[in-house]
């Protein structure tokens, strides 16, 4: 297993890192425990040590399921992130109310990396009105968390200050090969690098956008490596920048866990012309997806019942591949037509709670304009 060493923190982390964002589903929409802990399981067998969860993922679950798989092995055989919902908190008292029920969830004296989580400017300023990070430190010297670091989704402006602002031992960007001027991008990984801030990456493969390419970019890949998964290809791209520490991925299958093992098992950086192509790919998709949502669900769940990433999904599959049979079977199914574009009020209560600042309402037109469409017969 490939791995890294926070040079500042004196601590060694596998580089793939175990994201318990999207984690195998029951049919009643629970996570599937037996499957998840064995997907776990192989991962940790196989070197994984870095274990990410969330306060919101899975309906607010996921701490208590990663919990109760890792009380299995030694505490100081891994690293554990959680993070910190700041849209829930309005006081010092809600976020000592937050962590002390996340260490009840996690089952866990202490947490290694704690994040406040997805921060732009605004938020930034606010966790410091609070006193949430001098709360933080104050956690830290207790010893109930080790590092304190933050995720990011905004604009570069807000990154740069942000990141400027406080002595922070990590930050956690959404980098690759598609969004590398969007959000911190490259330009934000160059001033963390300079800063001598270690970086933590997560959306790798752009919630999964970057493993399904149409043939036409798989054609490409395949010339590099006929054997070679296109995730395989995303991840080595985010791998092969040096300051990168962990790169977090959100396995769903028993498939995709053994894929990235076999990718950072034997990690192997690219090679200039492996970059040249996955660069054109890039600059082919950026012109073709109708939006940048990476399914992270926080503009979820919408008042009147839309299923804004499921939506967004579907169109940018749709836009990506050029081609409606991909996208006809789940547009067509009638049963989900209560979830559809046109039942959007446009109330505007999701745009500010998205990462990506993505036009919500008027994205959900276009996309019910372009497909209704092409399910008439008409070319995009």
């Amino acid at each position: 297993m490939e791995t890294r060493t926070f040079d500042t923190l004196g601590v060694t982390s596998s580089l793939l890192g175990f994201g318990a964002m999207r984690l195998p589903l029951t049919k009643g929409g629970t996570i599937d425990e037996p499957k998840a802990e064995e997907m776990m399981d192989l991962a940790i067998k196989s070197g994984v040590n870095y274990i990410d969860t969330a306060y919101p993922y899975h309906g607010g679950t996921s701490e208590a399921f990663v919990g109760k798989v890792m009380k299995k092995y030694p505490r100081k055989s891994f690293l554990l992130a959680t993070k910190l919902p700041c849209w829930q908190v309005d006081s010092l008292d809600d976020a000592k109310r937050i962590f002390n029920e996340q260490l009840e969830r996690l089952e866990m004296e202490y947490v290694d990396f704690y994040l406040l989580h997805s921060i732009d400017g605004a938020v930034f300023d606010k966790m410091v009105g609070l006193g949430i990070l001098t709360y933080l430190e104050e956690l830290k010297s207790e010893g109930k968390i080790r590092y304190i670091g933050f995720s990011f989704h905004s604009i570069y402006e807000d990154f740069e200050r942000i990141l400027s602002s406080y002595h922070w031992d990590f930050c956690q960007i959404q980098y690759n090969y598609l969004d590398t001027e969007e959000q911190a991008g490259t330009k934000g990984y160059l001033l963390a690098e300079k800063m001598d801030i270690p970086v933590i990456v997560m959306e790798p493969i752009k919630g999964g956008s970057l493993a399904a390419l149409p043939p036409d970019m798989l054609h490409k890949l395949s010339g590099l490596d006929a054997n070679a998964t296109s995730a395989s290809f995303a991840l080595r791209w985010v791998g092969s920048h040096p300051f990168v520490k962990v790169i977090l991925s959100g396995m769903s299958t028993l498939e995709q866990v053994s894929d990235n093992l076999r990718t950072f098992t034997d990690f192997k950086k690219l090679e200039e012309k492996e970059f040249v192509v996955l660069d054109e790919i890039g600059d082919t998709m950026r012109g073709r997806v109708g939006n940048g949502c990476t399914g992270c669900k926080y503009c979820m769940p919408c008042p009147f019942g839309v299923d804004i990433p499921g939506n967004f999904s579907l169109w940018n599959r749709y836009r990506m591949f050029e081609n409606y049979e991909m996208v006809k079977e789940n547009w067509e199914d009638d049963t989900k037509s209560d979830k559809r574009p046109p039942v959007c009020t446009e109330c505007g209560q999701c745009v500010p709670l998205c990462p990506q600042n993505i036009d919500i309402p008027g994205d959900l037109k276009k996309m019910q304009g372009e497909l209704s469409e092409a399910r008439q017969g008409k070319t995009k």
